[in-house]
């Protein structure tokens, strides 16, 4: 392979979910009888490698697995997407990581993961990787793997890059806020990194937003779900809003957030002279598709089913300053 022969490389997790379908969430202490189990492949890091590779990006993943029946199964599987696993290590002596997700049917999940191989991932894999990083047009990262392997990857990498800080901590270093050419959130994570009460709408997350850019943020992108998502570039003195995809139905949201940082990557990576507002008109769309299926990877769409805005009028109706 040339240089730059891939679109998007992605250092992060590998995940397998074990997923129940559950009538609503329970609470504290409730024992619930769930309707439906099912097992997938999961990690935020192996899920936007896997929506940017069914878009139809020339992809690769960096990342850990356990030397037990999920390990071998997880890594046949993203070469089956179509991703190069060259650099998908199998770690001896360690499980591969599970997440357990309930999922409502309203479509609200709960999630918990137990990392396993991924805490393994570390900046020696990112000084093994270097080639891949090389050939790369955009690096995507999140926060599921040690952060001294992601700062060491963002650190390295020359072109594009960005940071899904997902599940969202509330003290990140300002070293790793400044790395990343794109730092992108969700509600939930905006206001936990602002120390927020709560960012339920366009205008807290405006407010959220200029606060990660004290932070030292470079370029912010927030989702908020059904509200669409706003963003703005380190000079913009104005925020954009790009409004929503309606849905008819929410089946399952499970892997929305990982279905738009792929797909934003990939459009990114396939269009690199389109502005970022059509990048993530189109990013919302794919996410938009992906929470009308269940599971995750399995609910992300392939690039012929997303209709995109192709011309600038659609856009603009789409793109409004707050």
């Amino acid at each position: 392979m040339s240089s730059s022969d891939l679109d998007v490389v992605v250092f992060g997790s590998c995940i397998v979910d074990f997923i129940s379908y559950v009538p609503r969430l329970p609470k504290v202490g409730e024992t619930l009888h769930g309707t439906r189990f099912a097992t997938g492949n999961g990690g935020k890091g192996a899920n936007q490698c896997v929506a940017a590779a069914r878009l139809g990006s020339r992809t690769a993943m960096i990342g850990k697995l356990g030397d037990d029946p999920w390990g071998g199964a997880y890594r046949d599987a993203l070469a089956a997407e179509g991703v190069n696993v060259e650099r998908v290590e199998i770690v001896p002596g360690e499980s591969t990581g599970i997440a357990q997700i309930n999922v409502a049917d309203n479509g609200d999940n709960q999630i918990v993961i137990v990392t396993g191989a991924n805490k393994c991932l570390a900046p020696a894999d990112v000084q093994s990787s270097e080639g891949f990083l090389a050939r790369a047009r955009i690096l995507v990262c999140q926060l599921e793997t040690p952060l001294e392997g992601t700062m060491a990857a963002l650190s390295a990498f020359e072109g594009i890059s960005i940071l899904n800080a997902a599940p969202a901590e509330k003290h990140l270093p300002r070293s790793l806020l400044t790395k990343a050419t794109i730092f992108c959130v969700n509600e939930t994570e905006a206001a936990l990194l602002t120390d927020m009460q709560e960012v339920n709408d366009v205008e807290q997350a405006k407010t959220a937003l200029f606060r990660l850019r004290e932070l030292g943020c470079k370029t912010i992108i927030i989702t908020l779900g059904e509200k669409g998502a706003i963003f703005a570039r380190p000079e913009d003195s104005e925020v954009v809003h790009v409004k929503p995809v309606k849905v008819n139905k929410v089946v399952d949201t499970t892997g929305a957030g990982d279905a738009f940082i792929g797909a934003l990557a990939h459009f990114m990576a396939k269009n690199p002279e389109a502005d970022l507002s059509w990048c993530i008109a189109a990013a919302n769309r794919v996410a938009a598709c992906s929470v009308q299926k269940p599971g995750t990877q399995t609910s992300f769409p392939r690039a012929q089913d997303i209709d995109l805005p192709k011309d600038l009028a659609s856009l603009e109706k789409q793109c409004v300053k707050v």
